[in-house]
């Protein structure tokens, strides 16, 4: 499980922590701030939300899931804390979303606020504003999402309205202004980290299978005597094409519509070439689930070899005890949160994402400290398709993340 080292400042007599786990226990939480006394601080948490409430603490942990709810339990009355804590604060990057519509109305009842997260700008530097907001108020970035918007970003085009660009020197500008709050600190700079190997494994469609990727990415249409494979715009032709790249695709009525195994028969060669060590998968669709566990078996009490589904904490147990061969997992369900270090050090990614969010925290359950072995982290990509573009999608958004991080901890450096 994930580790939390809380350090209650002197001044502070109640602090709220926000995690993005489900479920949170004490052994996930270090408490290292003492009283007079000496005696530790206690920490409420609980799944009878208004009795651990009522309990007297120093520190109380909260899922995000329950943010809104919190709000609204205190509706009318001043929250008793006095300090806020955030992890993964860029799960609030979204100004519309209900968890951080419900913190902005009660901000101003903290006295102090600590937002802690590894991907500050996932898709770009216009998911900074809802983040550094939850921490200054809008002193630096401006009160509004439209404001920053209009301050540091151009729409190069009337037809994309979403579509921004930064103006000429605003990404040095944004540095500048968020520079004095804050910090940088990369993992392999600090703490010793784990040897890593990307390995792109390039695939290859027959001329048949590529035949019908070509005809659905120029028509939108791929049809068929019971039900067409059919995007109606540009967005829903990427997930098309993506999951074609994958092997299969859902047609209009919701059925799987298998086009080639060639991702399942790379899977099977990597599983075999690791030689019984634990192998991650990370998945993208349910079909791609299914026909995972179709080639190589799906896991009961009576098929233990068979591929398991990581969803329960006995799962994430099982895992970290070296007890299951091949594990599956979407990266939503395992993104935060979750030490899985133990249990291996291979992942492959058989359905690629485009959100360098998750996929830099999946792979960051295995490429951790604490690891013993050296990760190495698979790519399955189907040359010549959508593959290829979410691939070059991730490495651009790293870069301008990367160029974030460097320019903050340059002006950390600047000041000590």
């Amino acid at each position: 499980m994930k580790h939390y080292k809380v350090e209650i400042a002197m001044d502070m007599t109640k602090m709220l922590f926000i995690t993005g786990k489900l479920e949170v226990t004490e052994s996930d939480l270090h408490i290292a701030y003492k009283n007079e006394q000496g005696d530790r601080q206690k920490m409420v948490y609980g799944k009878d939300r208004v009795a651990a409430l009522s309990r007297r603490a120093e520190l109380y942990v909260i899922n995000r899931e329950n943010v809104e709810w919190l709000v609204k339990h205190y509706a009318g009355r001043r929250l008793p804390f006095d300090m806020l804590v955030i992890d993964e604060l860029s799960s609030f990057k979204n100004s519309k979303a209900k968890r951080f519509i419900a913190l902005k109305r009660v901000l101003g009842q903290f006295t102090r606020v600590v937002g802690l997260t590894g991907t500050p700008a996932p898709n770009g530097l216009e998911d900074l504003w809802p983040q550094v907001f939850l921490l200054d108020k809008g002193q630096r970035l401006g009160r509004t999402m439209r404001s920053y918007i209009d301050m540091f970003f151009t729409t190069p085009s009337s037809w994309l309205p979403y579509k921004h660009e930064l103006k000429p020197g605003a990404e040095e500008q944004i540095y500048e202004r968020i520079g004095d709050i804050c910090v940088s600190m990369k993992a392999g700079d600090h703490i010793q980290m784990p040897e890593r190997v990307d390995n792109i494994v390039e695939l290859k469609l027959s001329p048949r299978e590529e035949k019908l990727y070509r005809q659905m990415e120029r028509d939108m249409l791929l049809p068929y005597a019971d039900g067409d494979i059919l995007a109606l715009n540009a967005a829903t032709l990427a997930g098309k094409l993506l999951q074609l790249a994958n092997g299969a695709c859902y047609d209009e009525f919701h059925n799987v519509r298998v086009i080639h195994d060639r991702k399942l028969d790379a899977l099977e060669d990597l599983i075999e070439a690791a030689n019984g060590k634990p192998v991650l998968v990370m998945y993208s669709y349910q079909h791609d689930l299914a026909r995972i566990q179709e080639r190589f078996g799906k896991y009961s009490p009576e098929y233990p070899e068979g591929v398991r589904e990581l969803k329960t904490a006995a799962d994430m147990d099982d895992w970290n005890a070296g007890q299951i061969a091949v594990a599956v997992t979407q990266p939503a369900s395992t993104g935060h949160g979750l030490n899985l270090q133990r249990g291996g050090s291979t992942i492959v990614w058989f359905g690629l994402n485009w959100s360098l969010e998750l996929y830099e925290q999946a792979n960051a359950r295995l490429w951790r400290q604490g690891q013993k072995d050296t990760v190495v982290i698979h790519h399955l990509v189907v040359k010549g398709t959508m593959d290829d573009q979410v691939m070059r999608a991730l490495h651009d958004k790293a870069a301008d993340q990367n160029a974030l991080l460097a320019a903050v901890k340059a002006r950390i450096q600047e000041v000590v």
